[in-house]
């Protein structure tokens, strides 16, 4: 019994309880509805042995006679089989007055009742009872761990969509507190392992990191660790086995998002080197460098969306409706677990979306502008310093020469104008400057397929795999995550944009 109790608890108990009757054992509320059974379900036939009657009519009407009289067990012969009822001792026990309140343990067994089986099952109720509490316990437990872990990853997705305040307000009832500046870490973890790995990283950097279980990938943590903390993420990639670790630049903890795509695209690197450990290069985003003319065309390309009033109080307002397109572009398909919405809520809001800005959500070139336009209306007006010179013409009017995909109509700047840019310019030169040849058309080809690798595997004329091996080859040579979301596709199409703004100039 004890050997049980530890290695199978109330349901290996149960088990080796029916075999020593012969017949069936199960737990019963007070009211006779079953708990749990040593066999098939309580509700159908059994199958142990076959020639066992209706159980659980057989358990109500003991349990039905045992309250009326008051007993403390009950034994109730039916024809060619017996029903045994003990009260199962628990925290209210032996001195509740309502002893019919407690579980009962039901034993249904051919007659004549084996000799010892009575003895056997009053020594059975203590370990029995003990089992049942420690799983009492541990689902409470589990219960509580996944509280604090939606709570986590609710901050998580506050800090996501540029809600500082309410995320603090929201962590204060949490530990630790959130720090700032941030870097933040992306652990990839093997198999199954990731709580494992999550206690590994609170034991590294002694609980001052926030450690949250992405919510779109499974084998994922994400840690969010003070900017100028210890070396956790190199600690961590050491002491796991094939665990691979992205890790952010340092950045304000107002900006967790973008430290979150840059750890994200470390880790498509480290996935291919030895050490399985990477930091970001210094790399800086393109909102950063768009000046007020940027600022101006984000504005007015998001008006339309920013300003929406739902026609009724259940259908998404503006701010649901851009938090769910930066999801969408920032996990694809995989929103639906970031936001918790059904793929066909997700479909319906982007068609709204689309609708709104007049986009086609479908054309990565239309993704790009509505990324680039997101990112910079999550960046602090501050940062974005306009750049000095004629470069920073805060008038509306506009070259000559074709709108780029994404242009919006009455925008104060179309996409190329911002991306004619001195400053975009020499940023666009940096995103290009390690492809070249043969890469740079894979890259292009790619992104003209709209990021399909079918589409561009024939283009190229190589096969899938092929097409996939010479993009997870860029990943490396960009240092950013190509194949998977979030993917630096927008980054590099606007880079090539400029680039083609650039030349169209420059041939005019």
């Amino acid at each position: 019994m004890q050997r049980l109790a530890r290695n199978g608890g109330t349901a290996g108990l149960l088990r080796w309880l029916a075999g020593r009757a012969d017949g069936w054992a199960g737990i019963a509320r007070s009211d006779g509805t079953l708990l749990s059974a040593s066999g098939a379900a309580p509700s159908g036939p059994l199958t142990e042995p076959a020639d066992v009657p209706d159980v659980p009519r057989l358990i109500a009407e003991g349990v039905r006679a045992l309250t009326e009289r008051g007993a403390l067990a009950y034994s109730h012969d039916t024809g060619a089989h017996t029903v045994l009822l003990f009260p199962l001792p628990g925290p209210h026990d032996p001195h509740a007055e309502d002893r019919g309140a407690a579980p009962l343990l039901a034993v249904v067994t051919p007659r004549p009742v084996a000799a010892g089986l009575a003895t056997l099952l009053a020594d059975v109720l203590m370990p029995l009872s003990l089992c049942r509490e420690a799983e009492a316990v541990e689902r409470k437990r589990r219960r509580v761990d996944l509280a604090e872990s939606r709570g986590r990853e609710a901050v998580l997705h506050l800090l996501m969509t540029g809600q500082l305040s309410i995320a603090q307000q929201v962590a204060g009832a949490l530990r630790p507190r959130l720090p700032d500046p941030v870097r933040v870490c992306v652990v990839e973890c093997p198999g199954d392992s990731r709580d494992e790995v999550a206690r590994v990283c609170a034991e590294a950097d002694g609980g001052r990191s926030w450690i949250v279980r992405c919510p779109v990938y499974a084998r994922h943590l994400i840690l969010v660790s003070p900017g100028g903390g210890t070396a956790t993420d190199e600690a961590v990639a050491a002491l796991v086995d094939r665990c691979v670790v992205g890790v952010s630049e340092r950045v304000p903890l107002a900006d967790t998002a973008t430290g979150y795509r840059q750890a994200f695209h470390a880790l498509a690197v480290a996935r291919e080197v030895p050490g399985r450990h990477v930091r970001f290069g210094a790399a800086p985003e393109p909102a950063l460098v768009v000046g007020t003319a940027g600022r101006q065309w984000a504005e007015a390309l998001l008006t339309p969306l920013l300003t929406h009033v739902p026609r009724r109080a259940q259908d998404p307002g503006s701010q649901e409706l851009a938090a769910t397109a930066a999801s969408w572009l920032a996990f694809s398909s995989h929103a639906t677990d970031h936001l918790k919405v059904h793929r066909n809520t997700l479909a319906a809001r982007l068609r709204l979306i689309g609708e709104l800005l007049g986009l086609d959500l479908h054309r990565l070139a239309d993704q790009a502008a509505l990324d680039l336009a997101l990112r910079i209306r999550a960046t602090p007006a501050p940062v974005c310093t306009p750049e000095p010179g004629p470069a920073n013409d805060h008038t509306s009017g506009q070259r000559d020469g074709g709108a780029a995909p994404g242009h919006a109509n009455g925008a104060a700047h179309d996409l190329d104008e911002v991306l004619r840019r001195p400053a975009v310019q020499e940023w666009a030169l940096r995103q290009l400057a390690p492809v070249a040849g043969a890469a740079e058309e894979t890259l292009r080809t790619w992104l003209r397929c709209e990021g399909r690798l079918g589409p561009t595997a024939a283009e190229l004329g190589i096969s899938v795999p092929g097409a996939r091996k010479r993009l997870t080859r860029l990943e490396t040579v960009l240092q950013r995550s190509l194949l998977r979301p979030p993917s630096a596709r927008y980054d590099l199409w606007l880079a090539l944009r400029a680039r083609e703004t650039a030349e169209q100039e420059a041939t005019s």
